[in-house]
């Protein structure tokens, strides 16, 4: 060998020795070698990240070669399982990656997901679109019938050929490098919307030297400790567009002209200036249009809804328009009301936008002597951890331990062992506090799902929880309002869903159900956090630890339909908003602002309301996978209020029978047509009846 020769080798040997050491040095690449396998968050690194995805990219790619390339007939197992459980690595790092991206976010990430965001869509589309592949899953497509599958291995078939067609896998050659273009631009734009909104978001504060008058003490502490945080705010005030902060602020200030100022900064977030996505959302409605003619269909509402329940578009408005009309009657009386007590104020004066939060709180106080600081300390955070937590275990028997040992990627998330018969079966992560890392909402995601694995070994599910309540202060704990209660029972819901899983491949598992099913485990939760029998198991004030009084109770029973008018309304206007959005049937210019006051005029919403979430700033269907979808919070509310009525009908809350009922619909995720396991349930259709009635839209 010559001396060229020799360097060669020794470069080579050198390289690929460094190139081993680096796959060594990155956990991604080994066992976590943690309780549950949980991910080793201490020894992960931003760095860790990219050279992760490409391994896992890298892998699957393999993976579906040798598919592909089998020389054997294609058969369940060599095609349609070995596709199921394929990308392993890759759903790893996806799991923490994006988690983390959105409550322990820094400029680091963000860069990393604009890296890897196209770089994801591209394989994706390889997959999609191997036309090879496809042909060995439709030939066992083909022959459903004849391969003796039981329930779950027809529903997984059905499931993934569905898929392939929706990913693309018919679209003509000629079209699929336009195809793959659009996935990649969307995905990109998506990504870019949801940074633009956390930036305007943690961009505002509004600095005061002394309290507005109207705010409670708690509120002003509040405001003290963030002015605190930071030097340049130091010994003053600081209030922020986070919601802790911002609607008791809107709620309770006296100076009217501060709460314009909270209003516009909060409304117009994104809305031209230096994070912009008026021009984001015309590109992306017109390119989600484009992609759905591509695959067939003449909107994308029409492509979305084919795989819900709902669908069609005509299905959807019929759903909401029911309830939007007597929605916003009753909001016009609650404006007609608040319009009185703004001329007591100021003779003259019309009510705007930015008064509706504080004469709704006015008057919630006056007609139902509810103030929140008397209500606030009988839900500190911990008891109503304790009331959701509590209320599992009466219906299903699971248990829940917190296990400060488990690894944690923030000190301020908490972990949790979900016992059922001193077995664990699954790991829960609660993260409550508002960050600057940490986008607004309360969600909840999984770093795991729950699966089988190949060799038949039950994977328990690994959970995360992320809310954003006021954090304590001072000698108080967390102190929540009813909805924030509501929101924990909610998120805890779904969570529930996704613990209590049990099925064998893991695109069935858990939540993974259509969109408009998704929500029916966490609003049946909040059925109990509002009863009153439930209430007083769980709801007691801090200091004395005395149960919440029955007249309290009565108070906010009674105003549980207090509001609703601008709560339906705020809610189905955003809704019906996506809607249109997303029926366009052609390609047009869209000027978000002109966009949604036509829209939003047409079905007659009241100027002194706005959506729920104004266009620039809409992250459920601009970002997360709301879009032509959010309609479901309302589809879902129907299923949940007719399901909760079951239990009430029963004479028992807790009912045993029902209660096995319903965790068998939780267990099952989507390995049975989610309609077909609620009609099993409730044992007939629902009725949009108990929904209209608890909400006060109609006579009880």
């Amino acid at each position: 060998m010559n001396k060229k020769s020799i360097l060669a080798v020794s470069l080579a040997v050198t390289l690929l020795a460094a190139g081993c050491k680096k796959k060594m040095d990155n956990p991604f690449f080994a066992q976590w070698g943690t309780p549950f396998e949980i991910p080793d968050f201490s020894k992960i690194k931003t760095e860790h990240y990219l050279p992760a995805f490409e391994e896992g990219m890298k892998q699957q790619l393999e993976e579906i070669d040798q598919i592909v390339n089998n020389p054997e007939a294609p058969t369940f197992e060599n095609t349609i399982e070995a596709f199921e459980y394929s990308g392993e690595l890759l759903n790893t790092v996806s799991g923490v990656f994006f988690n983390l991206s959105e409550c322990e976010n820094n400029e680091e990430m963000e860069k990393i997901a604009e890296e890897v965001t196209p770089k994801l869509s591209a394989h994706g589309d390889n997959i999609a679109l191997n036309a090879k592949l496809f042909a060995r899953i439709k030939a066992v497509y083909d022959q459903k019938e004849t391969l003796g599958l039981n329930a779950e291995q027809s529903r997984l078939l059905e499931e993934t050929y569905k898929g392939f067609v929706r990913g693309g896998a018919n679209v003509p050659e000629a079209q699929q490098a336009r195809f793959r273009e659009l996935n990649e631009q969307i995905a990109s734009l998506t990504l870019r919307f949801a940074q633009n909104v956390l930036k305007a978001t943690n961009d505002y504060k509004l600095v005061l030297d002394e309290a507005p008058k109207g705010l409670t003490a708690d509120q002003v502490n509040a405001a003290k400790e963030a002015a605190d945080a930071d030097e340049a705010t130091k010994g003053k005030l600081v209030f922020t567009l986070q919601m802790p902060s911002w609607e008791p602020f809107m709620q309770n200030c006296e100076d009217r002209d501060l709460r314009h100022q909270m209003w516009e900064a909060y409304s117009t977030r994104c809305n031209g200036g230096k994070y912009d996505n008026t021009k984001i959302i015309d590109t992306l409605a017109n390119l989600r249009l484009e992609r759905a003619n591509i695959l067939g269909y003449p909107t994308h509402a029409d492509y979305v809804l084919d795989d819900c329940l709902a669908k069609t578009p005509q299905a959807v408005y019929g759903c909401l328009m029911q309830i939007w009309e007597p929605a916003l009657a009753k909001a016009k009386q609650e404006r007609d009301d608040y319009q009185k007590m703004i001329k007591a104020d100021a003779p003259g004066a019309k009510l705007e936008p930015w008064d509706w939060r504080y004469y709704s709180e006015k008057l919630r106080k006056e007609k139902y002597a509810l103030e929140d600081d008397v209500v606030r300390p009988y839900f500190s955070l911990e008891n109503v951890l304790a009331g959701a937590f509590g209320t599992a275990t009466k219906l299903y028997g699971v248990t829940f331990k917190e296990n400060a040992a488990l690894p944690t990627y923030d000190k301020e998330a908490r972990a949790y062992e979900v016992m059922d018969g001193g077995e664990v079966i699954g790991i829960l992560y609660m993260d409550f506090f508002p960050r600057e890392s940490k986008r607004s909402g309360a969600w909840m995601t999984e770093f795991r799902g729950q699966k089988m694995s190949r060799e038949g070994k039950n994977v328990i599910p690994i959970i995360q929880v992320v809310c954003n309540f006021t954090k304590p202060t001072g000698d108080k704990p967390s102190l929540l309002n009813f909805d924030e209660s509501e929101t924990l029972f909610h998120e805890f819901g779904h969570a529930l869903h996704g613990l209590l899983s049990k099925c064998r491949y893991p695109s069935l598992a858990g939540t993974n159900v259509p969109r408009d099913f998704v929500e029916l485990p966490s609003q049946i939760m909040e059925n109990w956090c509002r009863n009153p029998q439930v209430m007083k198991s769980y709801a007691k004030h801090y200091q004395t630890g005395e149960a919440i009084p029955d007249d309290l109770i009565a108070k906010i029973a009674a105003a549980q339909t207090y509001g609703q008018g601008f709560i339906n309304t705020e809610l189905l206007a955003a809704s019906l908003l996506d809607m249109d959005y997303h029926s366009i049937s052609a390609k047009q210019p869209i000027d978000p602002n002109a966009f949604e006051k036509e829209h939003l005029d047409k079905i007659g919403l009241i100027p002194e309301i706005i959506s729920r979430y104004k266009s620039p700033y809409f992250q459920h269907i601009f970002t997360t996978g709301y879009d032509a979808g959010y309609y479901s919070y309302t589809w879902t509310a129907i299923l949940d209020h007719d399901a909760f009525a079951a239990f009430v009908e029963s004479g028992d809350l807790f009912n045993p029978e029902l209660a096995k009922k319903f965790r068998h619909l939780l267990e099952s995720g989507n390995t049975v047509d989610p309609m077909t396991l609620y009609r099993d349930f409730r044992g007939k259709e629902p009725s949009v009846e108990p929904l209209l009635r608890d909400r006060g839209l109609i006579a009880k």
